[in-house]
C-alpha cells in the first residue's frame, strides 16, 4: 500500500475536501471550507517527493520535472478518486489532492433546485456552471449529467482534464475522454466530437478562445453542451465569453452566444450550520428570448433586473437564494451577509 494512502484515509474519515502536502510544512486538510493542520512532522522535499512519485504515472513525472507543475487523476480502489496537482514552490515540491466521491449525488441530495434537472433534458444549446475554484461546479455538473444518463437514451461525451466523476452508462451510452491521456487537448477533442455522434457534450473547462469557439459551434449545430468558467455571476460570464474574442468579431460572437445560451448557473459554497458539510447557493439565469436578445444587443447590464423578475421562468438571484438558506437555518446570517450583494436585505436577519 502506498504510504500516502494513510493521509487519504484520514481525509475521507474526517469528511475533508482537500489534502495539502507542502515541503516545509505539516500536512493540512480542508474541513468544511477551512484548512486545519494534521499532527504530523514537517515534511522535507526529498521525503515528500518520494511519497508523491510512488503514485504518479511515469509520463506525469516527466511532465512535472519539465514544467514544474502537473495535473492528473488518482484513484484508491474502494475509497475515492482524487484530482491531483503537483507544483514547485520556494521550499520544494508541493501537492494538492481534491477528493472526488465515488457516489454521484443527485440534484435533490445536494439540496439544489429541481430546475437543474430540466437543463439535463434540453435538446440543444449551451449551459454554463460558473463560480470560483472550489465552489462545487464539478459536483453540480455531475448531478446534471447523471440525471441525463438515467433519463435519456442518447450519447454523452465528456472531455475533462482530468476525469473527475466516473459515470457508468445507464439509459445513455457515456464516453469520458481525459486530456493528455485520451486526447491532446480540449480543442482537439471538440473537433473530433462532432464526428462521434454525441447528443450531449461536457467540456470540463472553457479555457481559451478556440475551445470557447468550438463549444459555441457545437451548441449551434444541435448539441447540448455543458461547461464551466471561473466567473462569479451571469453578467460577468457573458462579458468573459465575449471579451476573449478580438474586438472585430465580438458582435458576431454576441449573436452566436445569444442564440445558443440556455442557462448560466453561478454558485458559491457555504458552511452549513444545521449539520456537517457545505451547501451551494446558486444564481440561475435562463436563456429566455428576452435574455438572449439582451446578450445579442450588448445590454448585459440589464440582466440583473431580468433575473429579479424572472422567477416564473426558473430564474433566481444569488441574494434571494442566500436569504432562503439563512431563513431556513442552513447557513449563518454572518456568512450570508459576507457574500450578499444587497447587504440591507440581511440587516434584520438573526
Amino acid at each position: 500500500m502506498a504510504q500516502i494512502n494513510a493521509f487519504f484515509n484520514m481525509l475521507h474519515e474526517y469528511g475533508g475536501s482537500d489534502l495539502h502536502l507542502t515541503t516545509g510544512s505539516q500536512p493540512l486538510m480542508r474541513l468544511r471550507g477551512q484548512l486545519q493542520r494534521v499532527k504530523y512532522k514537517v515534511m522535507e522535499h526529498d521525503e515528500l517527493k518520494t511519497m508523491l512519485y510512488e503514485i504518479t504515472p511515469e509520463a506525469k513525472v516527466k511532465e512535472f520535472e519539465e514544467l514544474g507543475d502537473v495535473d492528473f487523476a488518482h484513484e484508491v480502489p474502494g475509497l475515492a478518486r482524487y484530482r491531483v496537482n503537483f507544483f514547485m514552490q520556494h521550499w520544494g515540491i508541493a501537492a494538492v489532492f481534491r477528493e472526488i466521491p465515488q457516489t454521484i449525488l443527485t440534484v435533490e441530495q445536494l439540496g439544489l433546485t429541481p430546475r437543474l434537472c430540466d437543463l439535463a433534458m434540453m435538446n440543444k444549446g449551451l449551459v454554463l456552471v460558473t463560480g470560483p475554484t472550489g465552489s462545487g461546479k464539478s459536483t453540480t455538473l455531475a448531478a446534471i449529467i447523471d440525471h441525463a444518463n438515467k433519463n435519456r437514451r442518447d450519447h454523452i461525451l465528456t472531455i475533462e482534464d482530468p476525469i473527475e466523476f466516473v459515470h457508468k452508462s445507464q439509459g445513455c451510452v457515456i464516453n469520458q475522454r481525459e486530456v493528455g491521456r485520451d486526447t491532446k487537448s480540449f480543442k482537439a477533442a471538440l473537433r473530433g466530437a462532432l464526428r462521434e455522434d454525441p447528443d450531449i457534450i461536457l467540456v470540463g473547462e472553457m479555457r481559451d478562445l478556440e475551445t470557447i469557439q468550438l463549444a459555441l459551434e457545437a451548441a449551434e449545430t444541435g448539441h447540448l453542451v455543458f461547461s464551466t468558467l471561473h466567473t462569479i455571476n451571469a453578467a460577468k460570464t457573458v462579458d468573459r465569453i465575449i471579451e476573449v474574442f478580438p474586438e472585430e468579431t465580438q458582435a458576431q460572437i454576441r449573436t452566436s452566444f445569444g442564440e445558443c445560451m440556455r442557462a448560466i448557473v453561478s454558485q458559491t459554497l457555504f458552511k452549513r450550520i444545521d449539520k456537517p458539510g457545505r451547501v451551494a447557493a446558486q444564481e440561475i439565469l435562463v436563456g429566455t428570448p428576452s435574455v438572449r436578445n439582451l446578450i445579442r444587443e450588448g445590454k448585459v447590464h440589464q440582466l440583473a433586473s431580468v433575473l429579479q423578475t424572472g422567477r416564473d421562468h426558473g430564474m433566481q438571484t444569488m441574494d434571494d437564494e442566500i436569504f432562503r438558506l439563512v431563513e431556513a437555518g442552513i447557513i449563518s446570517p454572518a456568512d450570508g451577509l459576507v457574500q450578499a450583494t444587497n447587504k440591507e436585505k440581511f440587516a434584520n436577519v438573526t
